[in-house]
């Protein structure tokens, strides 16, 4: 049994396979592979009741295609994407890399479909060639020429295209902002429900921290002194406290109490095309961190070599400037350059031929702490992460475990001792 339009095209048909029926209702051509898309549904049996079912299914399937295809809007995807990013607010970062994936992998394939025509089907079909090349090749050798007109293909280093499947997590970068646009559009009325809620995304790998082990903590704490007393406080200081670069670099000593042992983080400097500017921390969360005496007395010999580098060139140390200052040309008014900070690290690490990076540090000291017992919302508190603990509980659930472990160890050794009663043998 089939179903034809006016023009005697098939539209949907009734099939009968084994002891079912299966209904197929035609829903247009995928915008992204070009293929014919069929929505389907099957009723179990084959009787006259299955076949009077079948033919109620088919018709709610075509007039649901219909009224998606006959909806008002006809608004395409790349409109609705300029109206989210000009009405969402988010960091600039964050905005320049949405940015990046619209012009280079939404725009192309999806910016000139409209958004009643998008279905999960269509983007789970762009994620998964994403997956496979994030240029979305046609499979055929060629070769990537590095310029647009007549060159030299030797001289403009052009190369065979080689696939480079996309990262899970910037696919679900790509489906975040998709996902972003389709709601503004459902919020305005374009739209009556947001196809991407139902389109399923890579899966999230798991985090997977590698924090330096203690040896290697203490070797890179030595080499960081022996370069210079500064630059030993400051990876000392991210050590103890397990603060981002950027919260470390934009640490002013107005929010340093060395009195009070306490340290306000309340903002963190981004570096983006040489222009350095601050912003809210990552969580847009203050926190007050703890200082041990050791810091303390640190960050006091830290201060005073800052008073006198800066009382030479006849400059006064006030509470505004940052505690940790550009290296090249003292300028109090220039904090140490978050990549400068993140390279010379790393430079130093390979120096000592130990595989890490600066934000291990952080991973080193929550998992130092976590080990040693320290309650899970203290930890998340100290490292700013959000949630209550939550995310702190994903990224170190194995160290996490290994906290539980000690606890019920401790709890053991203070619980009395029972007597122990052998039955005596023969008695």
């Amino acid at each position: 049994m089939a179903s034809r339009d006016r023009d005697g095209r098939q539209r949907g048909e009734i099939e009968r396979r084994g002891n079912s029926l299966r209904v197929k209702a035609y829903a247009g051509v995928d915008p992204v592979t070009g293929k014919r898309v069929y929505r389907r549904e099957t009723v179990a049996g084959t009787d006259e009741k299955a076949y009077k079912q079948a033919e109620r299914k088919l018709t709610a399937l075509m007039a649901e295609i219909d009224r998606q295809r006959g909806t008002p809007s006809v608004t395409t995807l790349g409109h609705v994407l300029d109206e989210w990013l000009r009405t969402v607010e988010i960091e600039d970062s964050t905005r320049e890399g949405y940015e990046g994936y619209i012009r280079r992998t939404i725009r192309p394939v999806l910016g000139s479909v409209p958004i009643s025509k998008i279905t999960p089907r269509a983007l789970e079909n762009l994620y998964a060639d994403l997956r496979r090349c994030r240029v979305r090749c046609d499979r055929l050798p060629h070769v990537e020429h590095k310029a647009a007109d007549e060159h030299d293909c030797e001289k403009a280093k052009c190369r065979p295209h080689e696939c480079r499947p996309m990262s899970a997590s910037a696919v679900r970068q790509v489906h975040a902002v998709i996902s972003g646009a389709l709601n503004l559009a459902v919020r305005w009325e374009w739209l009556d429900s947001n196809p991407a809620k139902f389109a399923v995304r890579p899966k999230q790998k798991s985090p997977q921290p590698d924090p330096p082990s203690a040896a290697d903590a203490a070797r890179l704490l030595d080499a960081a002194f022996e370069l210079d007393d500064d630059w030993g406080t400051l990876v000392w200081l991210v050590m103890t406290t397990g603060v981002r670069r950027g919260e470390i670099c934009a640490l002013r000593w107005s929010r340093v109490d060395l009195d009070g042992a306490v340290i306000d983080f309340r903002r963190s400097y981004r570096l983006r095309r040489g222009i350095g500017t601050e912003k809210d921390t990552k969580t847009h969360q203050m926190r007050r961190i703890a200082l041990d005496a050791e810091t303390v007395e640190l960050l006091r010999e830290h201060k005073d070599r800052c008073r006198e580098r800066l009382s030479s060139l006849g400059i006064g140390l006030s509470d505004d400037m940052y505690v940790f200052q550009a290296v090249r040309d003292i300028d109090p008014t220039r904090p140490y350059s978050p990549h400068a900070v993140s390279s010379r690290y790393k430079d130093m690490a390979d120096r000592l031929g130990i595989d890490t990076h600066l934000h291990a540090l952080r991973h080193y000291s929550a998992t130092e702490l976590l080990t040693a017992g320290v309650d899970l919302r203290t930890v998340a508190g100290r490292l700013g992460h959000g949630g209550g603990g939550a995310t702190t509980l994903r990224v170190y659930a194995a160290w996490v475990a290994s906290s539980d472990r000690k606890a019920a160890e401790i709890l053991a050794s203070r619980m009395p001792k029972r007597a122990r009663v052998t039955a005596v043998q023969g008695s």
